[in-house]
């Protein structure tokens, strides 16, 4: 269906594919024609050929009466991720961080009201909610979304999360106004962020900024606990120093790739 607002360049077939792709939300792993048109809003003729056009490029698969999405999509997803070359500066510090807590470390960066992770080296460890690459949770209940709006302005923040989540999910934590403020001034004057148990029973995270040669805050870096196996003392004083440390070898390394010229920063994020 048209948009409001929409110029004169705007692809409207476009739109309305990335409209499908994204009407497969969770719960949603297959649907029938039917149940496209009718979480996109578009005519069952319009969302068959766009299901057909999907299948054809491989990013839909047919199964039983419905279709499902196809691992391929994840290349839609990550191709962001290498776009930046976030991705392979930060792996190798992510590596190791991981190897020294024993513990599942991530990048997340802002979409709306909402963390995305875009980066993750896990551990086998049973959790509360699992994570992976396109998950989404309320920012402000997170160790990744305090780091991340507290690099904003008061007014950013204030209109960032008046956007409703699209997590899906009910954090335990909510903090009114004055509450939110003091956390993230407390963020803002450590350089690091803490949550508790905010989000979810048995979560408990620490994060850290991740920054650009211009000392902007691009994404943040995490370490991720089971409250019941490490306590809040093991976090602050083991694991935090490590993560500070590996935050800043990542954002230096990705300062160096910015300086050089595009042709060579792939041997550059290649090197150890």
């Amino acid at each position: 269906m048209a948009r409001d607002g929409a110029g004169p360049d705007f692809i409207e077939a476009l739109a309305r594919g990335l409209d499908v792709i994204t009407a497969f939300e969770p719960g949603r792993a297959v649907m029938t024609l039917s149940e496209v048109a009718a979480a996109t809003g578009l005519a069952r003729p319009t969302a068959r050929r766009i299901l057909l056009t999907l299948q054809e490029l491989g990013y839909v698969r047919a199964r039983g009466s419905g279709f499902a999405l196809t691992p391929r999509v994840l290349d839609l997803g990550t191709a962001y991720v290498r776009s930046m070359d976030l991705w392979e500066v930060a792996r190798p510090h992510m590596e190791i961080l991981s190897a020294r807590t024993g513990e599942s470390c991530s990048i997340a960066q802002l979409d709306g009201s909402d963390i995305v992770y875009v980066a993750r080296v896990a551990v086998p460890k049973i959790v509360s909610l699992a994570v992976q690459i396109g998950t989404r949770f309320p920012a402000l209940q997170t160790s990744l979304g305090k780091v991340l709006l507290a690099a904003r302005t008061d007014a950013e923040v204030e209109s960032v999360l008046a956007e409703p989540s699209r997590s899906g999910l009910t954090p335990l934590w909510q903090p009114g106004p004055a509450e939110r403020e003091a956390e993230l001034r407390q963020v803002r004057a450590r350089g690091w962020a803490l949550t508790d148990e905010q989000l979810t029973r048995g979560i408990r995270s620490a994060a850290a900024p991740l920054r650009n040669g211009s000392g902007e805050v691009i994404a943040a870096l995490n370490v991720n606990t089971h409250a019941a196996e490490t306590p809040l003392e093991r976090l602050v004083d083991h694991h935090l120093p490590l993560l500070l440390h590996a935050a800043g070898e990542i954002s230096a390394d990705f300062a160096r790739l910015e300086a050089v010229p595009h042709i060579t920063r792939a041997a550059v994020a290649a090197s150890p």
